[in-house]
């Protein structure tokens, strides 16, 4: 595993040190308003608009992310803004810096502080395309060495598969909001790659794993042209 996905783990894996922030006290009822709303999308079908069998579980950054998501769009910035410093999110940036676009942690927090909903929105797109794409290169690397059975190699694409989606499906709609070219490409990729690994019939393991490279190299490709596309639109709006 690459020193960048052992960071990933490790932050996804571990919750940060406690740290104490003083909330001002009108901001508690939004907050529980907020964990309403994101319990029901978190837990309604409708809201996992994925293409295959994956309906992967939260995890730390998946759930600050849709808090953080929530709170822009109630327009209550000063939460999201609260979230963000102390959240997971946050965290994985640092941890992830060196496979980032230069300053998105940063100017992630000045479009929360300017209450700049769809710069938000586009900052974040990019990192969790970023955590994709690195997924996606491991999964390639990880495939691509000899040795193993059938079996190991499905699990070892299914185990990366299903990570790829837990990140890339949170900023899906706003892919396709801005190219919606780019957003069919992943999906066809990922449904494509999941055939290759999922157990054939009557459960017999896939005959070769290691043909969902090509479709996982796709995607790795097509989001690192999204994430080098949308820093440079935003380098020139800002």
């Amino acid at each position: 595993m690459t020193p960048a996905i052992g960071r990933v783990v490790r932050v996804f894996g571990r919750p940060e040190p406690a740290r104490i922030f003083v909330r001002p006290p009108s901001v508690l009822p939004v907050l529980t308003a907020l964990a309403t709303v994101i319990l029901v999308t978190i837990t309604s079908p409708a809201a996992a608009h994925h293409v295959g069998s994956y309906v992967p579980q939260d995890n730390a950054v998946t759930t600050n992310f849709k808090q953080i998501k929530f709170s822009v769009q109630a327009k209550r910035f000063d939460v999201a803004s609260q979230l963000f410093e102390s959240g997971a999110v946050r965290a994985a940036m640092r941890a992830q810096a060196s496979t980032l676009p230069a300053g998105l942690e940063d100017g992630t927090r000045a479009a929360l502080r300017a209450s700049d909903g769809p710069e938000v929105e586009r900052r974040l797109m990019i990192f969790f395309a970023a955590l994709a794409r690195d997924l996606a290169l491991e999964a390639d690397r990880q495939l691509g060495e000899p040795g193993g059975t059938p079996e190991s190699r499905a699990a070892t694409g299914r185990k990366f598969l299903e990570a790829i989606w837990r990140y890339y499906n949170l900023v899906d709609f706003a892919v396709a909001m801005r190219d919606s070219k780019s957003s069919v490409a992943v999906r066809l990729a990922f449904d494509e790659a999941e055939g290759y690994v999922k157990p054939a019939a009557g459960g017999a393991p896939p005959d070769d794993p290691a043909k969902a490279r090509q479709p996982i190299q796709r995607i790795v490709q097509v989001l690192s042209t999204l994430i080098e596309t949308s820093s440079t639109s935003a380098r020139r709006s800002s």
